[in-house]
């Protein structure tokens, strides 16, 4: 038959309810059809014997067997469909037809069947939509409504209950709507107690995604403020989530990054994903230190937002809100930041190689051309007729020439040497103001020749220093020769030697054309030569200040140099009296002018404007 197969499909969606649908969707379908097919098995049960003791039934009693039939058939229709609503409106159109009918036939609104009138709109109540409430209020206030017309306008037939069995059927009623009323109470108890464990559940969830994410999940309006911040922003900026509500995540962003920031945000608003990073202020740790340098504590941060998409069903709301995903990524950022200066440093260590081969090109092959030139000379003496004393001259040249290109190739070995850790320096007691005296004397000669005075200043009494004799001329080679050759002619070359505590103080001052803010900046890099901003006249590698800078870290001391363009140059070098040597092999001192040396304190290097 088909009543009973309708009721094997109810019950086997009602026993295993479609996959489709959630656990909340679920419970509320039980909830419809489990009351409605046990109301009418129980009512099926029944009717035979109902009949067996009343015989032929009345139409009020087809009415009430058919509407013992409609919950099977609303049922049977949900399951199938999985339209909640439209079974809920049904149901009510069901019930009140059935009110109405037996309504009419018992007395109209003074009928005992009135008080399931009030049964419509809680029953509706379970479908959780206020369309469907309001449209069952609606349709059991105009069943009241046309039985009290119906009343007024006598439309009602006769009673067919008597005065003796209306008192019965008023109790029935009456305790049959409880009944009823009562079932949709426990359905409604069970939605809740389903939807209050659901809620735990999702709860749950939260919290185990929220302890134990790294990334900071929050949700914003369009104007930055924030509706939402997941715990997680605590370990990330040091402050409790509470007080970024609002604008207080806002107020942290760096004041160069909040339009980046801003903007993201609006375009998420109007549905396009968008990421942006950013600077956060983080609050320190208490404890920490709270120097200047750690007062404004800044970490990078990556955000992606978009539009937060809202549930079937839910209201849309006035204006948009996106939801954002944040990251500390302040360790990627170092890292790049290091990418960037390593390239900036590989782009100018390619740039001081161009710069070294352009100046080796012309500082070799100078010296080089006049070896060869004045030696073939010498070589075809008798058919070019020279004389003994232009050979003399030739072989002076040749040797001026050879002495040149010998400390161009000595200058580079010793830079070489240096920055691969490779110098060694051997310290013993030697007394400085001979070495300054023996430097100066061998340099006289060029200074005379170029109209340059040079002045010597050094107590008599100055002490024996323990240091690398070798290397202590070589720093005043290269300073009071380059102090001679950038001197114009007329001009003085000062070099002074004193004792301030354990170290000895060397000055080597000049009134040449002194060097530009720009180019002091590189005083000391390996082939930089000054230069760029004036008139650059005269020849070099650009390694003497390198090397010194390098011999001069070598023993732990400091150099100074102070210039202005037009007034000269100073440069002042300061060596402890009493150097001890490291006690790690010398291939281990890595030695870079302007790296590892200034870096690990092994010198000090300042360069200062003059005034």
């Amino acid at each position: 038959m088909i009543v009973p197969k309708l009721i094997r499909d109810c019950l086997d969606a009602l026993l295993h309810p479609s996959a489709r649908y959630d656990a909340l969707a679920s419970a509320r379908h039980r909830a419809f059809m489990a009351p409605r097919l046990l109301g009418s098995l129980a009512a099926f049960a029944g009717f035979p014997v109902y009949l067996a003791m009343r015989g032929a039934p009345t139409a009020i009693e087809v009415v009430v067997f058919g509407w013992l039939i409609a919950p099977i058939l609303l049922s049977y229709f949900l399951s199938r469909t999985g339209r909640f609503e439209s079974a809920h409106v049904l149901s009510s159109l069901a019930l009140t037809a059935l009110v109405l009918t037996v309504a009419f036939k018992t007395g109209g609104i003074e009928s005992f069947i009135i008080i399931w009138l009030i049964a419509i709109p809680l029953e509706a109540a379970l479908s959780a939509s206020r369309r469907v409430v309001g449209f069952a209020s609606a349709l059991a206030l105009g069943a009241v409504g046309l039985l009290i017309a119906a009343s007024h306008l006598h439309w009602l037939p006769p009673s067919e209950v008597s005065p003796a069995a209306e008192h019965i059927f008023m109790m029935l009623g009456i305790a049959s709507g409880v009944l009823y009323a009562a079932g949709i109470a426990f359905g409604a108890e069970s939605l809740t107690r389903i939807s209050v464990s659901l809620l735990y559940v999702e709860e749950d969830r939260y919290r185990l995604l929220a302890r134990n994410m790294s990334d900071v999940i929050s949700r914003h309006h369009r104007n930055g403020g924030v509706e939402f911040i997941s715990p997680a922003v605590e370990q990330m900026l040091g402050v409790p989530a509470s007080r970024l509500m609002g604008h207080g995540l806002f107020d942290r962003v760096h004041v160069a990054d909040r339009p980046a920031f801003l903007t993201a945000l609006s375009d998420a608003a109007r549905g396009d994903e968008s990421r942006v990073d950013f600077r956060l202020r983080r609050d320190l740790p208490r404890g920490a230190d709270v120097s200047r340098e750690a007062v404004a504590d800044f970490i990078w941060v990556e955000m992606r937002c978009r539009l937060m998409e809202q549930s079937p069903g839910q209201h849309a709301i006035r204006k948009p809100e996106v939801v954002a995903v944040m990251r500390d990524v302040t360790k990627r950022k170092a890292q790049e930041q290091d990418l960037d200066a390593a390239r900036i440093e590989t782009e100018r260590a390619n740039a001081a190689k161009t710069q070294f081969l352009a100046t080796m090109s012309h500082e070799l092959r100078t010296p080089l051309n006049a070896i060869i030139g004045f030696s073939e000379m010498i070589v075809h003496e008798a058919d070019l007729m020279i004389n003994a004393e232009r050979r003399r001259e030739y072989a002076k040249l040749i040797n001026e020439s050879g002495q040149h290109l010998l400390s161009v190739v000595n200058g580079i070995l010793d830079m070489s040497k240096m920055e691969s850790g490779k110098f060694e320096i051997v310290p013993e007691p030697f007394a400085p103001r001979e070495a300054l005296l023996s430097c100066c004397n061998l340099l006289a000669l060029k200074a005379c020749d170029g109209g340059v005075e040079l002045v010597t200043r050094t107590p008599a009494d100055l002490p024996e220093m323990t240091g690398d004799p070798r290397a202590f001329k070589q720093i005043l080679l290269n300073l009071v020769s380059n102090a001679v050759k950038f001197t114009e002619q007329g001009g003085t070359v000062t070099v002074s030697a004193h004792v301030e505590g354990a170290r000895l103080m060397v000055r080597v001052a000049d009134t040449g054309v002194g060097i530009s803010a720009d180019d002091l900046r590189r005083i000391g890099d390996p082939f930089f030569q000054a230069g760029k901003t004036y008139q650059r006249r005269h020849e070099g590698t650009g390694l003497g200040l390198s090397i010194v800078k390098s011999l001069v870290g070598l023993h732990s001391g400091e150099m100074t140099v102070e210039s202005k363009i037009g007034e000269g140059t100073t440069v002042s070098v300061a060596l402890p009296l009493s150097f001890v040597a490291p006690a790690e092999p010398a291939e281990t001192n890595n030695i870079r002018p302007l790296g590892a040396a200034l870096r690990s304190g092994q010198q000090t290097y300042q360069v200062r404007k003059r005034a």
